[in-house]
């Protein structure tokens, strides 16, 4: 599959290159076909460690020169062929609302169902185009058929708007959720498997998952647990903000009936922009969140019955997956885990610093959390972004209490040895 998925990706990327370089200039379009071509012949090892290429990545994007921004797993930047793109669609669209909205614009949503398909794995009687993770999940978590005493698993690790779904839910329809608690960071699938098998009842219906948790960037064995979840007839939901175009998996590969994230992300979209997964013989399971024409219907696209939406922000999508296609899903992949490592084996030295995450590449990738023995995590920050300009984020969730630091492609080493130039400062100064 994953094979399979690598090549559609670099077929789509080369047949897509013309209308990806039509929003750059002919010398920035000669560069990029320059680049291309030397890094496709290129090993992955030798490839995460080209800076000149990574250097070229960085460039493309329009990188602030006054902050160090590693706070990427909040959202990302959009490289400046994706703005570029956005804004031509959106003055596109105000050249004549109605006609180029929904007579030109809309007509490409087929197109960029099947690049997002291609990039997920699964075909594109599977995907729906919405705006973020919330809406996909809260399409699922709303659209399924529950009763009162019915349970619902998940954890207290999940993301709280999800939670909190789940929650009105359970106040509405009288439906029970039961809730699992970890300590983290853990490099065991075990331990996740056994802290679920001992929750699930025969009452479970649902079990809801996060791929990769955005509090400290621990990722689940979710093949796993969702195998285990079938098992006893549960249907499995699946968070993947954090993953998509991150880490390199396909939607079957999770083993999951459904799943959502965000474009804004990993991959680098505009904001507001997200997508839904569901098995194709599940659709039929859910009702759509906002009306539709056949809402019990087995057509994906009833989930996209949204009226007036951005077209502007939805086709410029497109251009955020040729820019990823670009790069690779594992070379990404890589690189990212590669500048997460570079910077967290360097401070594992220094006094009073702690590592909230797994430096192994099966539960960790650019994500990750730290703490300062005796400082507290707001401290942290302030400090960080007032003393060195590096903006991350403070993190006291559930016995985790960090800073979360997470990097990008667009990120070079030297933003990491300010990083760490600001840790060893901290650390000194402790009162």
């Amino acid at each position: 599959m994953t094979s399979r998925r690598n090549f559609l990706q670099k077929s789509a990327t080369l047949a897509g290159l013309f209308p990806f370089t039509n929003f750059w200039n002919p010398l920035a379009a000669a560069e990029f076909e320059e680049q291309v071509n030397n890094i496709s012949k290129q090993s992955l090892s030798e490839s995460i460690v080209n800076e000149d290429f990574w250097g070229w990545i960085r460039e493309s994007f329009t990188v602030s020169p006054s902050i160090i921004n590693l706070n990427n797993g909040g959202v990302s930047p959009q490289p400046k062929v994706v703005q570029d793109a956005h804004i031509r669609y959106y003055q596109m669209c105000n050249e004549g609302p109605s006609y180029y909205m929904w007579r030109i614009l809309d007509q490409g949503r087929e197109s960029l169902r099947q690049k997002l398909a291609t990039l997920g794995g699964c075909s594109t009687e599977e995907i729906a185009i919405n705006r973020n993770s919330t809406e996909g999940l809260n399409t699922i978590i709303f659209g399924l058929d529950l009763k009162a005493g019915d349970e619902v698993l998940l954890s207290k690790y999940d993301y709280p708007n999800m939670m909190n779904a789940w929650k009105q839910r359970e106040k509405r329809d009288g439906i029970k959720l039961n809730w699992i608690t970890f300590d983290l960071p853990q490099e065991s699938d075990e331990y996740f498997i056994e802290k679920y098998k001992k929750a699930i009842t025969s009452k479970t219906k649902v079990v809801h998952l996060t791929h990769m948790i955005n509090w400290t960037g621990q990722l689940l064995p979710v093949q796993k647990l969702a195998d285990l979840a079938h098992q006893h007839g549960c249907e499995v939901i699946l968070d993947s903000a954090h993953t998509f175009a991150h880490i390199d998996f396909s939607f079957p590969d999770t083993h999951c009936d459904y799943a959502a994230t965000s474009l804004h992300k990993w991959l680098s979209a505009p904001f507001g922009s997200g997508l839904l997964y569901i098995k194709k013989d599940k659709i039929k399971n859910v009702w759509a969140l906002l009306s539709s024409v056949d809402p019990s219907g087995t057509d994906i696209r009833k989930f996209e019955s949204l009226g007036t939406r951005s077209f502007a922000s939805e086709m410029a999508i497109g251009q955020a997956l040729d820019f990823h296609n670009v790069i690779g899903t594992k070379r990404k992949e890589e690189r990212l885990r590669y500048l997460k490592n570079y910077w967290c084996e360097k401070a594992l030295s220094i006094p009073g610093f702690k590592l909230n995450i797994s430096l192994k590449p099966k539960y960790s990738c650019a994500l990750s959390n730290f703490s300062i023995e005796g400082v507290k995590p707001e401290d942290i920050e302030a400090m960080l972004m007032d003393k060195f300009k590096i903006h991350t984020v403070p993190i006291n969730w559930e016995g985790t209490q960090g800073v979360r630091v997470t990097p990008h492609v667009y990120t070079n080493l030297a933003d990491l040895d300010r990083l760490i130039e600001g840790i060893k400062y901290i650390s000194k100064n402790r009162s």
